[in-house]
């Protein structure tokens, strides 16, 4: 489960066994959960999370989608 970035108590993350679906990320604090796609960046799903830390969210993953997909790309080969 390779880690991307940590910032403000969020942890960023994918799965090694997910290069079958399109670019995404997860995030984690807590006991809450998201997973945003990449292009375009877009909520895929949320358990926990108050629409105010969505939108925070949203804007950091926009922010690091370069990095993100850097990293997807260099993980599953593509």
């Amino acid at each position: 489960m390779p880690e991307v970035l940590r910032v403000r108590g969020y942890r960023f993350f994918f799965f090694s066994r997910e290069g079958q679906e399109p670019r995404h990320i997860h995030v984690e604090q807590a006991e809450r959960y998201a997973k945003f796609w990449l292009e375009p960046v877009e909520l895929a799903e949320s358990r926990g999370f108050l629409g105010s830390h969505l939108r925070d969210l949203h804007s950091i993953v926009a922010e690091h989608t370069p990095e993100f997909i850097v990293a997807w790309d260099e993980h599953f080969g593509q």
